[in-house]
């Protein structure tokens, strides 16, 4: 009994002490969690959700997208190591493989049913996650390909890996020790 009495004068005496300082609510814990969960999905968002009408810009670290990932090679390499560890890794492998697809201009038909070899058809090794209209699509376009073709299916890949592998990957361990090293080796 003495102890407890102690302990509510001790806390009264350093209330009285400090009389601004108020104890955290719960609801400003959830608000502060919930801010941080908007800045992380802040950094991942981009204006437009398809990366190659984007211009590149050179920001601060601090704001960066996944857009910014994927074309900084650092980060891009960073990234397809956190995705490998996670079990996706054919979403960035594909999404390169289009970027690749759509800046070239030699036979576009053999790549393109390389790529739906790979990632697209029935029988692929490192199949992606797309809908069964996407797929159809692009077996329709495959007769006569097009530089669009796989189009729809990269930005649906790309908005999988906005807003599943992004946020998860910002709060890696892997992500932070290189922005911090990045940060160091930019000041020195």
């Amino acid at each position: 009994m003495p102890k407890l009495l102690f302990s509510k004068i001790w806390f009264s005496e350093l209330k009285d002490l400090l009389p601004n300082v108020q104890r955290p609510r719960r609801i400003d814990i959830v608000l502060s969690q919930r801010r941080k969960k908007s800045n992380i999905w802040r950094l991942c968002r981009s204006d437009d959700t398809f990366p190659s009408n984007h211009s590149w810009k050179t920001d601060h670290m601090l704001d960066l997208s996944l857009e910014k990932i994927l074309r900084d090679k650092k980060y891009r390499a960073l990234f397809r190591s956190f995705l490998k560890s996670e079990f996706s890794e054919e979403n960035i492998d594909f999404w390169i493989a289009c970027e690749d697809f759509r800046s070239t201009s030699d036979d576009l038909k053999w790549k393109a049913e390389k790529i739906y070899g790979e990632f697209i058809g029935p029988t692929a090794c490192r199949e992606i996650n797309v809908d069964h209209s996407i797929r159809e699509k692009i077996q329709k376009s495959l007769k006569k390909p097009s530089r669009s073709c796989f189009d729809e299916a990269q930005k649906h890949v790309f908005l999988l890996m906005l807003r599943d592998s992004c946020p998860r990957f910002l709060q890696s361990h892997a992500y932070l020790s290189l922005n911090r090293k990045s940060r160091t080796q930019w000041y020195i």
